[in-house]
């Protein structure tokens, strides 16, 4: 609980314990004085207590007055408690003396005010234990009155209870000698101590003329005063808010900027308010950048940490880490830009700060250093100026030591705020002039400022010997400071007490920026609501216009671009099945099939122009080769076995794997992820992740399905034709590819005439009518080295392209219409062997790979880009499209204009209803004084 809140409620507490005491003496009181006409008044008046000799019931009659002088001096002391205790003191010590001279009060009036002085002392010997400081100011007051009323009467003699009460000894305010049963007391002691008792005990609670007020006007006030406590901590908080809808100068509340020349010591106040060493030191300038720190009053709290909202580093606990972090910020402005207008945010959080909203900027230059740029004083002139203009509050340090004629802060104030009704003037290093100077600085006219100066002393003290007075570092400053100060200021009562009418301390100057900040807030809610209201009806019109009231979040947009996604998917999943599996391998092992044919069968290319071996067993002689021979069937053996071990299954997985990753790949480039590397990312990282971790037993479960095949296979009629006919198509298109090929080398050399001339060269150095001297690797025949390549290159394919046309008619010849030709036939066979291989793995693989990873990989995605996404993961994802990235800012200054228009609206309430009451109680303050004025003293 702050200070300024126990201020609100200690007077209200102090006044319904004193209540009590007036309560009871009334009582006492009315029972026996207020029916002295009654006729059984005399009887009950002498049973209360025996009248002297010679007295009836109503021999009182003719001391009405002095009675009805005694009852109101209880009000008369209440009434003149809230003047000073000076005055107070000798107003209260006059009316005692002419208590004193009007003594010849009866018995009954004695008895009865003697009860009361025991009761209101005894009630103030208990409160005043502590309240020795109220006690201390009474005793000055009634010191000083009793002089004076020595010098005008020549004696007066103070009650020994009341002496004992001033001594603050809580036992001699019980009052047990002025029983009803106890002898008779002089009236000099009698009459005058009861009417100090009264004032003192005025005195020390604050009891005045509102005394009357109900418990329920008192809760009223101190929930008014909790209510208005947070009203700077709100604006603060739409402080933040307007900061993050934009940059438009009518779109904030004023702040508290800071201003001084350097060496002024603004920083050593900014770190006094706060309570740590925070900002940058350096020896040359350190801070080029506006910071913008806002204190957050945390009471709950048990730690202070700051933020660094742009940033992203969390809570940061160390203040020492701030203050490199802040160096290091300001540090990156190169020295060739002086300063910089980009602002430093920080948000300090702590229960020792008040609510604050505080803009530290680099100090004023006189002279310019030789290692700085000419223009950097009037740059650092035009960022003061910037953020100096209204509404802010300026707050201009000026040293002490230092003429106020002379003040750069004073001066630049006085250029923008030249009646001084928002500049607040703090005074640091008072400690270094004398008293009096200080005291007449801070009562300066000359420069005078509406709001005020206030005197403080920020220097933390130094180290004594090896101890510390604070530990540095993360330790609160705060006490040692308002040590220091108290010390100071104390030791100059003449100069800086409370007769002197001037603010000194830290203390002092942080419930002014509060008051100040609060009511300066407060007057600008009403324009910055206009402005807010227009600038809503703007971005309302560009919203409705633009993008036709769409609402839009960034987790609506990831939920509706991961459900679009998923959808494209599912309609993947439905047209690759096992059909598009078995194509897949089909055409993977029939290219097997044609390196198996040409390794074993077809033609080789050849790496130079040597000549030719002559070729045992030529394939032109297959159709008509003995079978005897046992060539063939082992080529074809070996063909068999090369393709059955070839790793079907590894092979197969990978294949149908990488078209899975390949239709991914598609299907992100034609979704909304598109724009998205970070989702792009996501993406491919899971599905990769589900095929590698399926595919390890995938491919090892499949190689053992096909293990028979390793050692026998049986094919059947069926069988054979369908290899037959698919060989064709297969033989038919690598027919195509080559001579697209050999097109394409024509088109590359030049013509067919230089590819024809090139490639007779080749077959003649082949055939051995050319022999070449060397290896003809740097050029022969007048062709170049590159051209005799492309030469290579071309005949291989011519060689090839008859080969296949060959093989071509071969497969179609009715030698191969059966399968007890296999030898004759290889392309057949191993076609129909890569066809039984397809057919046994694309079963498998539909039913293992492809139905577990259309199972898993949705799910995968929802935890990749739904459940497992931070809120910055979402917002970041959202915003890395352009016009997403527009649309959302669009409908989030929206919604943030809407919700600050509407706490606008609830703090313009708030500052009618204390309008209200402000007036409710000036009315009832003007009723109460013509109501005071109606009793007096005469």
């Amino acid at each position: 609980m702050s200070g300024r809140l126990i201020s609100a409620r200690l007077p209200p507490l102090a006044r319904r314990v004193v209540l009590n005491a007036p309560r009871r003496l009334s009582h006492y009181s009315t029972a026996g004085a207020g029916g002295l006409l009654r006729l059984d008044a005399g009887l009950r008046l002498f049973k209360q207590r025996p009248w002297p000799l010679g007295s009836y019931a109503l021999h009182n009659v003719s001391a009405v007055r002095s009675i009805s002088f005694v009852r109101i001096l209880p009000k008369i002391v209440t009434k003149f408690a809230s003047l000073g205790a000076v005055a107070g003191g000798a107003v209260i010590a006059g009316l005692s003396y002419v208590q004193y001279q009007a003594g010849q009060a009866k018995d009954y009036a004695l008895d009865i005010f003697n009860r009361a002085s025991d009761q209101a002392s005894s009630v103030a010997g208990t409160l005043y234990g502590g309240a020795s400081d109220v006690l201390d100011q009474t005793m000055k007051g009634w010191e000083k009155a009793k002089g004076e009323l020595e010098k005008a009467t020549g004696d007066f003699e103070i009650p020994e209870w009341l002496q004992k009460l001033l001594a603050k000894d809580e036992s001699s305010g019980g009052g047990n000698d002025g029983g009803s049963s106890g002898p008779q007391r002089d009236p000099k002691q009698s009459g005058a101590g009861i009417a100090a008792a009264g004032a003192t005990t005025a005195v020390a609670f604050g009891y005045d003329s509102k005394d009357n007020e109900d418990s329920q006007s008192v809760d009223e006030k101190i929930a008014r005063d909790e209510q208005m406590m947070m009203l700077t901590k709100k604006m603060i908080e739409i402080r933040s808010l307007l900061q993050t809808v934009g940059q438009s100068d009518t779109l904030t509340l004023p702040s508290i900027v800071v201003i001084g020349s350097q060496s002024s010591g603004k920083s050593s106040v900014l770190e006094a308010i706060v309570g740590h060493e925070f900002l940058p030191k350096g020896s040359n300038m350190v801070t080029r950048r506006p910071i913008e720190l806002t204190l957050v009053n945390t009471p709950d709290a048990h730690s202070e940490y700051g933020e660094f909202p742009a940033l992203g580093l969390g809570k940061i606990t160390d203040f020492s880490q701030i203050q490199r972090t802040l160096t290091d910020l300001n540090l990156a402005v190169p020295a060739r830009d002086c300063v910089s207008d980009d602002p430093i945010q920080l948000r300090i959080y702590s229960p020792n700060v008040p609510d604050l909203s505080l803009i530290d900027l680099p100090g004023y230059i006189q002279v310019t250093g030789r290692d700085q740029p000419l223009e950097l004083k009037e740059k650092i002139t035009e960022l003061c100026d910037k953020y100096i203009q209204p509404p802010n509050v300026i707050l201009a340090i000026s040293a002490a030591d230092v003429d106020l004629a002379n003040s750069t802060a004073l001066r630049a104030s006085r250029k923008v705020d030249p009646r001084g009704e928002r500049t607040i003037g703090v005074i640091t290093k008072m400690d270094l002039v004398d008293p009096e100077r200080g005291a007449s600085l801070l009562n300066d006219k000359k420069y005078a400022l509406r709001l005020g100066y206030v005197g403080v002393v920020c220097r933390v003290p130094p180290t004594v010997g090896t101890s510390k007075l604070f530990n540095r570092g993360n330790g609160n400053i705060s006490n040692v400071i308002a040590k220091n100060e108290n010390a100071y200021f104390s030791a100059h009562p003449a100069e800086f007490g409370s007769e002197s009418h001037v603010d000194v301390g830290t203390k002092n100057l942080r419930k002014k920026l509060m008051y100040v900040l609060e009511q300066t807030m407060a007057a600008s809610l009403k324009t910055t609501s206009e402005a807010i209201s227009r600038e809503l009806s703007e971005t309302t019109y560009e919203f409705k216009v633009k993008y036709n009231d769409r609402p839009l979040s960034a987790e609506s947009y990831l939920a509706e671009s991961l459900d679009s996604f998923k959808h494209s998917f599912k309609g993947f999943t439905e047209h690759f099945g096992r059909n598009e599996v078995r194509e897949l391998l089909k055409h993977e092992l029939d290219q097997q099939v044609l390196n198996l044919l040409a390794q074993r069968y077809w033609n080789r290319p050849f790496e130079d122009l040597s000549q030719a071996p002559p070729e045992v067993d030529p394939l032109s002689e297959l159709p008509k080769a003995n079978m005897e021979n046992p060539i063939w069937q082992i080529k074809l053996d070996s063909s068999q076995a090369s393709l059955t071990k070839l790793g079907v299954g590894r092979l197969a997985t990978s294949v149908v794997a990488n078209a899975l990753q390949a239709h991914v790949d598609r299907l992100i480039s034609n979704s909304r992820f598109a724009a998205h590397p970070f989702a792009r990312k996501a993406i491919t990282e899971a599905s990769t992740t589900i095929l590698r971790d399926l595919s390890y037993d995938i491919s090892d479960e499949l190689e053992i399905c096909i293990k028979p095949y390793k050692y026998r296979i049986e094919l059947g009629d069926d069988e054979w034709a369908r290899g037959r006919e698919n060989v064709s198509n297969v033989l038919k298109d690598e027919l195509r590819v080559c001579e697209a090929a050999a097109k394409n080398l024509e088109t590359q050399i030049g013509g067919r005439k230089k590819l024809r001339d090139v490639m007779g060269f080749i077959d003649r150095v082949r055939s051995g009518k050319v022999v070449l001297e060397g290896d003809g690797v740097g050029g022969a025949g007048g062709f170049s080295s590159a051209l005799l390549q492309k030469g290579r290159e071309a005949v291989f394919l011519r060689d090839r392209v008859g080969v296949l046309k060959m093989r071509l008619l071969a497969v179609k010849s009715k030698q191969c219409a059966s399968k007890q030709n296999k030898y004759f036939c290889p392309e057949i066979f191993l076609d129909a062997v890569a066809d039984k291989l397809t057919t046994t793995a694309d079963l498998f693989l539909e039913a293992e790979l492809l139905s577990k990873f259309y199972y898993a990989f949705p799910r995968e995605l929802d935890s990749r880009l739904g459940r497992g996404l931070s809120q910055t993961d979402v917002e970041r994802f959202a915003r890395e499209d352009p016009k997403i990235r527009r649309h959302l800012d669009v409908v989030r200054r929206k919604e943030l204009l809407e919700y600050v228009l509407k706490e606008m609206e609830a703090l313009r309430q708030l500052e009618v209803r204390e309008k209200r009451y402000t007036s409710r109680s000036t009315q009832n303050g003007s009723g109460e004084k013509g109501r005071s004025r109606g009793w007096s003293l005469f």
